[in-house]
């Protein structure tokens, strides 16, 4: 009878368990799906802005000002993972979010000390923590977050309550998450840590102000220290290894978040506001270095003036970097405008296309001679940069000279009208004062173009003819457009490859042209090779001067320090297409010896051009030179009218071979009478007496 009553009563108790336990699940489930925890509490985080490779250029701050990054559990160390499960909980992976071994061991050093010495708290538990922060410690609670990381277990896998976990764990200030943490205190992504950088992450949560490395670095170092202890004894780490790690210095300061691309990044989000991680086609490490180009060379140049630097890729349009200007920040320097999309005068930047225009019509070729003289557009008068005249040029040196006169003759016979047309076939529309029809001053910068849409337009020339649509988002696929026929363009690429580089710069097998606005108010410098081509933009934000600032001088050095630092290897230029050939000029044929203006007709200008004339020195001129040991210092001549090649002659005897150039100099074989004459091409001929004493 007693056997049969304990078992009885054993029966009793166990179906009174099973019925306690039953009632618990069900109100536990009751309770879980009436009062489930705040998941979605966590859905916000910072706006990622992101590279072609996935490198993070810009991240936002949530809006409470906390940096909180996305976490993948793939994208960070494996190594710290471990440790961090081992130190904070052992036995993440098979308890059901509360490990009942672990509080029996807190009660059991609470029950010793007197104290908490640890609240054996799962990581389930501090996600919990997390999700509700609590003012105070308290055994209330404990069981709510308890309770929360029972609900947490059910809904979530050990992984994504891990990757939470991650994403939320604070690191000191408004440090939220462990990439947040390790771009912060060691300025890298979490993928590759250093044992003491690991160790010192898994330490900061527990106390992430009393343990901030920036403020308080002995405690710091020792919670690292003791971590790095801890994997030794749990077999995980090598002792030789935690011993240098613990050599190793925390860091003493907080870096501040990546802020590539400001302007990029912020035009990214207005597009798309809603969207929490934007991926452009601009490459980190190009996009650094030529923001570093910027911003060293506006500090040479001075506190005003900004520089604005592009550069993409002409085989497939893409940007690889946009640097709006040295410093987002800098207000002296307006930084927050990106003058990469301000309309500007580009100055001369765009004579190649009428060159290129020319010579697609078949008007002139690279050696055909044209003029660069005063010249007269039915009362426009095109005036070069200097001031000065060369008379009869190449086309050749007429663009590599980028002079005025002879870019207004060539777009005067293809037309403005034409050249624009062109412009908004390739998808840019230069902006036209008052708009207006497209005139002759467009040559030397009279419309207003963007240095994107001027990069635009050299993808043309290092494309073989075909310029294509500029973007900075992946996907897609660009718009090509024929700008120039592809002979055309290649010989325009030519000319300007054999332009002289900058004082101290090397030729780097880029070709490029230059060009400066009305009133030094813009330098620009636009380069290509066979694939990639830069443009430089130097000048003040609010258009005004900037006196000695030129094209030549100002923008042309960044552009080839931009190359050289861009850190990409340089593309040949396009081969030759079939039937491009540069001829000597008496190779061509006789109609494109020499270019004819359409405002006269042939042989007219020999009617109304002026004879030559000697302007120094003048007739009956007494004339003292200096001497150097002995010997009569040159002396300068000069002229003006007549049509080149000129010879001088000094007492019947040539002073030296016929040149192009209104200058020359004449030594003379000592003091007296002496007459000096010039002779044109035309056969006219000035004469002039001096007395040398």
């Amino acid at each position: 009878m007693a056997t049969l009553s304990r078992w009885r009563m054993t029966a009793v108790l166990s179906a009174g368990l099973l019925f306690l336990v039953g009632a618990a699940l069900v109100t536990l489930d009751v309770l879980d799906r009436a009062h489930p925890p705040p998941l979605e509490a966590l859905a916000e985080r910072s706006v990622e802005v992101v590279d072609r490779d996935g490198r993070l250029l810009r991240a936002y701050a949530v809006a409470d000002g906390r940096w909180r990054l996305g976490t993948d559990l793939a994208e960070i160390d494996p190594v710290f993972l471990d440790m961090l499960v081992a130190y904070e909980d052992g036995r993440f992976r098979s308890h059901f979010g509360i490990d009942p071994l672990a509080l029996l061991r807190a009660a059991g050093q609470f029950a010793a000390n007197g104290r908490i010495v640890s609240g054996g708290s799962t990581i389930t538990m501090q996600l919990a923590r997390l999700i509700e922060p609590r003012e105070a410690r308290s055994m209330g609670a404990k069981l709510r977050q308890m309770v929360r990381a029972l609900q947490i277990e059910r809904r979530l896998s050990k992984d994504e309550i891990l990757a939470l976990y991650l994403a939320l764990a604070p690191y000191g200030g408004n440090l939220e998450g462990v990439r947040a943490a390790s771009l912060a205190w060691f300025g890298k992504e979490p993928r590759r840590l250093e044992l003491d950088e690991s160790a010192l992450l898994v330490a900061l949560p527990q106390l992430p102000e009393r343990r901030r490395p920036d403020r308080n670095a002995d405690a710091a170092e020792e919670a690292r220290d003791r971590v790095l202890a801890r994997m030794v004894s749990a077999g995980l780490v090598p002792a030789g290894e935690a011993a240098r790690a613990a050599e190793a210095r925390v860091p003493d300061r907080r870096l501040a978040m990546p802020a590539f691309a400001p302007h990029a990044a912020d035009e990214a989000l207005r597009a798309l506001p809603a969207d929490g991680r934007h991926s452009l086609t601009l490459s980190r490490p190009i996009q650094e270095s030529l923001e570093r180009v910027a911003r060293e060379a506006a500090e040479k140049l001075g506190p005003r003036i900004s520089v604005a630097i592009l550069m993409a890729d002409a085989s497939t349009g893409e940007i690889l970097a946009r640097v709006g200007s040295p410093d987002f920040l800098d207000d002296r320097r307006s930084g927050w405008i990106d003058m990469t999309r301000a309309v500007r005068s580009p100055g001369s930047t765009l004579k190649p296309f009428i060159y290129g225009l020319a010579i697609e019509e078949g008007l002139v070729a690279q050696e055909t001679m044209i003029e660069d003289r005063p010249a007269n557009f039915a009362g426009y008068r095109p005036r070069n940069f200097d001031m000065a005249y060369q008379g009869d040029v190449s086309v050749r040196t007429a663009l590599q000279l980028s002079l005025n006169v002879p870019a207004v003759h060539l777009l005067d016979a293809v037309g403005p009208a034409r050249l624009a047309a062109r412009f908004r076939r390739v998808g840019v529309s230069p902006v036209l004062p008052r708009d207006g029809a497209p005139g002759l001053a467009i040559a030397l910068g009279g419309a207003g173009v963007t240095l994107s849409e001027l990069v635009q337009l050299y993808t043309g020339l290092s494309n073989g003819g075909r310029a294509v649509q500029l973007t900075d988002r992946p996907g897609g696929s660009p718009a090509r457009r024929e700008m120039l026929a592809p002979r055309a363009a290649w010989h325009v690429a030519d000319m300007l490859a054999g332009v002289n580089p900058p004082e101290g710069a090397s030729r780097r097998g880029i070709a490029y042209k230059t060009g400066t606005s009305y009133g030094y108010r813009d330098a620009w410098s636009v380069g290509f090779d066979g694939r990639h081509v830069i443009g430089v933009w130097v000048g003040r934000a609010d258009a005004a001067p900037v006196p000695g600032i030129s094209g030549y001088a100002t923008a042309a050095p960044i552009l080839f320090t931009a190359f050289q630092r861009s850190g990409v290897a340089a593309t040949p230029l396009a081969r030759a297409p079939a039937g491009a050939v540069r001829l000597a000029r008496d190779e061509l044929p006789v109609t494109l010896r020499r270019f004819v203006s359409v405002r006269e007709a042939p042989g007219a200008r020999l009617a109304v051009e002026p004879p030559p004339e000697i302007v120094f020195p003048p007739d009956g001129a007494r004339v003292e030179l200096a001497t150097s040991i002995g010997r009569v210092a040159p002396l300068v001549l000069k002229l003006q009218g007549g049509r080149a090649p000129f010879r001088w002659l000094a007492n019947g005897r040539a002073v030296s071979e016929p040149a192009r150039a209104r200058t020359s100099q004449w030594q003379p074989d000592g003091r007296g009478q002496s007459t000096l004459t010039v002779i044109d091409a035309a056969g006219r001929a000035a004469t002039v007496r001096v007395h040398v004493d």
